[in-house]
């Protein structure tokens, strides 16, 4: 199997390395680089517990391959929180109780991070509908959309008095 010299910029931070022709982003970010907010679930699309980030869109990390996002701009849930304060969807997330195992978390938030930039006033129907590619087997999903609206009102919020 062929290997490949790729740059990963992950959270800001640039990685060189070694992959495998068949070597899954995912894999790459966990295994190589220890970034363990991307899930490995079930490497199919269908549960979404390992959504990232690619040059600001999200995509499941488990069917893309590392040489696919060579010289790509990675985002994982770590990288969302700047200078040690939590995003908007993190703070969301723990006020509203959005969670229970925790193991679809950073996969929900990426895909809800980027559902509010797209759309800073999502109704509850554009919200499950923009998270209904990932897969939550513990909460019943109703924290989870309150936790989206959370965010989106403290977003919203700091945009008003200009904190954006």
């Amino acid at each position: 199997m062929a290997a490949h010299d790729i740059t990963l910029t992950v959270n800001g931070t640039e990685h060189e390395l070694t992959v495998q022709s068949r070597e899954l982003l995912v894999h790459a970010l966990r295994d190589q680089l220890e970034y363990t907010g991307p899930n490995v679930g079930c490497e199919s699309t269908t549960c979404g517990a390992c959504t990232v980030h690619i040059d600001g869109k999200a995509a499941k990390s488990c069917t893309v391959l590392a040489v696919q996002a060579d010289e790509q701009e990675i985002t994982t849930v770590e990288g969302l929180a700047e200078d040690g304060e939590f995003h908007p969807i993190q703070e969301g997330f723990q006020e509203e109780h959005g969670l229970q195992c925790g193991y679809c978390t950073p996969g929900m938030m990426m895909t809800a991070t980027q559902l509010l930039a797209e759309n800073p006033d999502p109704d509850e129907d554009e919200i499950r509908e923009a998270l209904e590619g990932n897969l939550c087997r513990c909460t019943g999903y109703q924290n989870i959309v309150n936790a989206v609206e959370n965010a989106a009102e403290q977003m919203d919020g700091a945009t008003a008095r200009g904190d954006d």
